[in-house]
């Protein structure tokens, strides 16, 4: 893929456009001042997808936010991610599993811990069950729900649907209504809360709603903290932590890539694990195709995440790409020179925070100066291909461990057995929490 000079200047406009600070305030003032206009209270949308693990928890969070916000909640069922918005659908029902029994707690949440997936059977009667509610009735019973169907107690369930009367036919027709409303409101994935122009993914976002909740006044109880705070990462150092080896696989057009690299290696230094880092081919580039909303809502999350944070971003030039592959055909070079994590945030921060276009010899010269290494030499390097196999490597590596997306990390003991492997930026405090418990077995 190699998008005209055109293509890439229009769309990293647009990203600009879409994530910029100012344009989101406008944003968020023109939703207030129709809200305040029609006399209407606030009202939050919640889209669940039974089959998947992070709308369990997402949904144990409903009455604890009905009874803390001023707020109204909708409920709605949905397929979840279709299509090209979900190109791995099965390993992501996996992983969310996996990744909901291991966060769980942190939230003050439960996930039961039985590692075997929900049936078929199971799945259609906890959508049945669900049907039949109006949003109230579905707060009140979808704890208890899913937790029979992620427990596999198909006993609770025909328990539970013997009280409601809805066929196959009835459910059906409510989750594509569902479906339908998300798609309007330009989204795909279950778990999602809607706020007057904007998504947040699962308890993981919550933190950001309440903040926004809070700044319209919303909070019931503002003198007392968030009801869903992330995790922290500490700086506390463990002993023997030397033995344990940290993996990152990034991707040099992903914009939460972006956000976490850095710190990723720092996590990594200051703990004083090992370090290994396995570049990966964007997804896109691998012939995966991403849809518009998706895009969007990717690039508008990074940024908040950033701006959260306390970090730059959001100055982007799209890097798609012959720019990802020449940088990638330096990174061998660079790695014997001990500079390869540094040529990849260098480049990573010319393409999401300074609006480089790496699409030239000037900008990509800039990437290699800034992370210490001579142009000169690396232009014998440019464009060679050994880079290619080493690259579908580390994506099969990744893909042994259930992930597929980026960043993902995996942590390893000192036998090289895999401790915890997972997908997303904001999994950096759980690693943190692993480490010390690995550290405190010892």
């Amino acid at each position: 893929m190699n998008p005209n000079p055109f293509y890439r200047w229009a769309t990293s406009r647009l990203l600009n456009r879409i994530i910029s600070e100012k344009v989101l305030e406008k944003r968020r003032a023109k939703f207030l001042q129709q809200r305040q206009k029609s006399k209407q209270g606030a009202v939050i949308e919640y889209f669940h997808q039974v089959e998947d693990g992070y709308s369990h928890l997402a949904a144990q969070t409903l009455q604890q936010l009905l009874d803390r916000y001023k707020v109204d909640i909708k409920c709605y069922l949905v397929n979840g991610p279709q299509g090209d918005n979900s190109p791995e659908k099965d390993l992501l029902l996996g992983l969310s599993q996996r990744d909901s029994i291991a966060v769980a707690s942190h939230y003050g949440l439960k996930f039961p811990s039985t590692h075997s997936e929900p049936s078929k059977s199971n799945i259609n009667l906890a959508t049945r069950i669900l049907a039949a509610q109006d949003s109230s009735g579905f707060i009140g019973m979808a704890t208890e729900v899913g937790q029979a169907l992620w427990s596999d107690d198909a006993h609770t369930l025909s328990r539970l649907e013997k009280l409601e009367d809805v066929s196959d036919e009835k459910s059906q027709l409510k989750v594509a209504e569902g479906t339908k409303r998300q798609k309007d409101l330009k989204h795909y994935s279950g778990a999602m809360f809607y706020f007057e122009g904007e998504w947040y993914w699962g308890v993981d976002r919550l933190y950001h709603l309440e903040k926004r909740l809070s700044s319209l006044g919303l909070d019931q109880s503002s003198d007392e903290g968030l009801l869903f705070p992330r995790p922290q990462v500490t700086s506390e150092r463990f002993s023997r932590a030397e033995e344990l080896t940290f993996e990152i696989y990034p991707s040099l057009r992903s914009p939460y890539t972006a956000v976490i690299f850095d710190r990723a290696v720092q996590f990594a230094r200051d703990k004083g694990i090992q370090l290994k880092v396995y570049p990966v081919l964007p997804m896109v580039m691998r012939g995966v195709s991403a849809t518009r909303e998706k895009g969007f809502y990717i690039f508008s999350d990074a940024a908040r995440e950033a701006r959260e944070a306390g970090l730059p971003f959001g100055k982007m030039y799209d890097p798609i790409g012959e720019p990802v592959r020449n940088c990638y055909s330096l990174y061998p070079w660079a790695c014997q020179q001990d500079k390869g994590t540094e040529l990849l945030s260098r480049f990573l921060k010319a393409a999401f925070v300074d609006g480089v276009n790496t699409n030239n010899n000037s900008g990509l010269k800039l990437v290699v100066e800034n992370a210490g290494l001579n142009w000169d030499e690396a232009q014998e390097h440019l464009g060679k291909s050994e880079w290619e196999d080493e690259l579908e490597t580390n994506r099969l590596k990744m893909y042994e461990s259930g992930l597929w997306g980026v960043p993902s990390f995996r942590l390893l003991d000192k036998e090289g057995s895999e401790i915890l492997a997972l997908w997303g930026q904001d999994r950096l405090w759980l690693f943190d929490y692993i480490i010390k418990q690995y550290s405190n077995s010892l």
